[in-house]
C-alpha cells in the first residue's frame, strides 16, 4: 500500500542518521587519528577529519556556508521526495538514504566543525578518498534514485509500446 511507504522510508532515514551517529561515537573513541588499521587486504580504517563535503570538495568554505548548503540540499531532496509517486519505491528509499546520510554528516559538522571519515579502500599503490557510513548511504541513495528513473522510463515505454532507449 502506497500510504505506508513514506512512513517506512522516513523511519529508514532516521535509522541511517542514528546508525551514523553510533558509528562515529565508536570511531572517535576506538580509532587512533590518522593511523591506518588494516581490516582486509583492500579495506582499512583510517580516522580523519573532512572539513569539506563529498570527498573534501569545498573544503575552503566556512562552516556556515557548508551548513547552509547542506540544509539547502536536504530541503531540495525532501521536496523531490514529497513530490514522488508512491509507485516510486526505489526513489523514495533513495531519498531516505540521501537525507539520512546528509543529516548524519550535518550533525557531525555542527558538533565538531568537521565530518569524521574512517573507511578507506586501497591497494598498495592507490587509495580512494576516506569516507564514512553517511557518505555510503548518500551514494547508495543517489544510485537508487537514478535506478528508479530508469525503471520508470522502461515501464512507461512498455506501456506506450515503445522500444527502450540505448
Amino acid at each position: 500500500t502506497g500510504a505506508h511507504k513514506p512512513l517506512y522510508t522516513s523511519g529508514c532515514s532516521r535509522f541511517i542518521g542514528a546508525g551514523h551517529g553510533f558509528s562515529k561515537t565508536w570511531v572517535e573513541s576506538a580509532l587512533p587519528f590518522q593511523t591506518q588499521i588494516d581490516i582486509m587486504p583492500l579495506l582499512s580504517f583510517f580516522r580523519t577529519w573532512n572539513t569539506g563535503i563529498a570527498f573534501s570538495f569545498l573544503a575552503g568554505l566556512s562552516d556556515y556556508v557548508l551548513v547552509g548548503l547542506t540544509l539547502a540540499i536536504i530541503g531540495f531532496v525532501m521536496w523531490l521526495w514529497a513530490r514522488s509517486s508512491p509507485a516510486q519505491f526505489w526513489a523514495r528509499l533513495g531519498f531516505a538514504f540521501v537525507t539520512g546520510g546528509a543529516f548524519g554528516n550535518l550533525v557531525d559538522r555542527l558538533r565538531h566543525g568537521h565530518v569524521v571519515d574512517f573507511i578507506l579502500f586501497h591497494t598498495r599503490d592507490w587509495s580512494f578518498a576516506v569516507f564514512n557510513l553517511a557518505d555510503s548511504f548518500i551514494t547508495i541513495g543517489a544510485i537508487l534514485i537514478v535506478l528508479d528513473e530508469f525503471i520508470g522510463a522502461r515501464r512507461t515505454n512498455k506501456i506506450n509500446g515503445e522500444a527502450p532507449n540505448g
